[in-house]
């Protein structure tokens, strides 16, 4: 069985994980459970907050640098007795007490990971090893979301866990793509050497309200040009797949895994797969229809498909994704309208 070990399934652990804080063993006081969440001002990381502060045993703490997110995606929490929000950057190591730590913080977007590059590696790297440090310290359980990236151009289609991936390791994208892949060799190895408690979340991609306008993703993309009524651009030949997983499934996906015992990794994403060319067409028909689609360049290492196997996160969280993309797209519309100051009969 030594080729399962190698995903996460048989894992040797050569130490007990670390001790929690005194606080958790109380016999009188039930302490609340503080949650650390990197990059928690960005678009998943600040709905993740939106749900985890729902719960009046949470207080979350965010820290962001904010090169991608914004402080007004969560200006709902500021002031509130439970949050906290930090401005860190987590290449620079961060010295707070807590119990949980979501480990988002890193640009996903190819327009924002490609403008520095090393940058990026020394987020997903260094910023890894730095959360890592943390969580080894605190005796804090650790939750990385790495990426459907990990699998690059897959050549085996939909992906599974156990799928090693072809990746390229000098283009342009690599900075992300092998970046998030070192990140988890580090949750792997401290797990194993230190027996920290991981989770690693596979995301595909995901869609929904406070996503960058302009990001060079195409959700975005498409739905900003058919709110301005400009053209739609997809990149050639327009036959190459992605699945879209709506951000409340997404975040409900990463708090079942966790609060779960599989340390992953798991693929969390939405098994629909839809071309760019019907991707477009969606959009065209739910938000503008007078627009046109033109074909533009394709970026280099553009994977041809993606589509999760999402077969471990049904079974080991009892997850699955209930939003589809026709009732997802809308409400991302209503909330890009309100932003660009486009209404809707304008």
């Amino acid at each position: 069985m030594a080729k399962e070990s190698t995903n996460g399934d048989n894992h040797s652990v050569t130490k007990p994980p670390p001790t929690p804080s005194p606080l958790r063993f109380s016999k009188f006081f039930q302490s609340n459970m503080r949650i650390l969440v990197t990059g928690g001002a960005g678009f998943i990381g600040s709905h993740l907050v939106d749900k985890l502060m729902e719960n009046e045993k949470n207080e979350v703490i965010v820290a962001d640098n904010f090169f991608t997110g914004s402080k007004d995606n969560l200006r709902k929490w500021i002031g509130h007795p439970r949050f906290e929000l930090i401005r860190h950057d987590v290449t620079e190591p961060l010295l707070v007490e807590v119990d949980q730590i979501y480990h988002l913080a890193c640009p996903a977007s190819p327009i924002f990971y490609k403008y520095n590059p090393v940058k990026t590696i020394k987020t997903n790297v260094i910023g890894t090893l730095n959360m890592l440090g943390l969580a080894k310290r605190v005796g804090a359980r650790i939750l990385l979301t790495s990426t459907s990236e990990v699998y690059g151009d897959p050549l085996e289609h939909p992906q599974k866990e156990e799928y090693w991936g072809n990746v390229n390791p000098i283009g342009v994208r690599s900075c992300y793509d092998e970046g998030k892949r070192v990140a988890e060799t580090l949750m792997f190895d401290y797990h194993r050497q230190h027996g920290i408690e991981i989770r690693i979340a596979r995301i595909f991609n995901t869609y929904g309200p406070r996503m960058n306008i302009d990001d060079g993703r195409v959700v975005s993309n498409f739905i900003a040009q058919a709110i301005r009524g400009e053209s739609l651009t997809v990149q050639a030949p327009g036959t190459q797949t992605r699945s879209f997983c709506y951000v409340s499934d997404m975040v409900n996906g990463l708090i079942r895994l966790m609060e779960g015992e599989s340390t992953g990794p798991i693929n969390i994403g939405n098994p629909g797969e839809f071309t760019m060319m019907e991707l477009a067409e969606t959009v065209k028909e739910l938000i503008n229809p007078s627009v046109s689609v033109t074909i533009v360049e394709n970026t280099p290492d553009d994977p041809r498909q993606r589509k999760p196997d999402i077969t471990k996160a049904k079974e080991l969280l009892g997850w699955e994704p209930k939003v589809k993309l026709r009732d997802g797209l809308p409400l991302m519309e209503e909330d890009f309208r309100h932003r660009l100051g486009v209404p809707k009969n304008a």
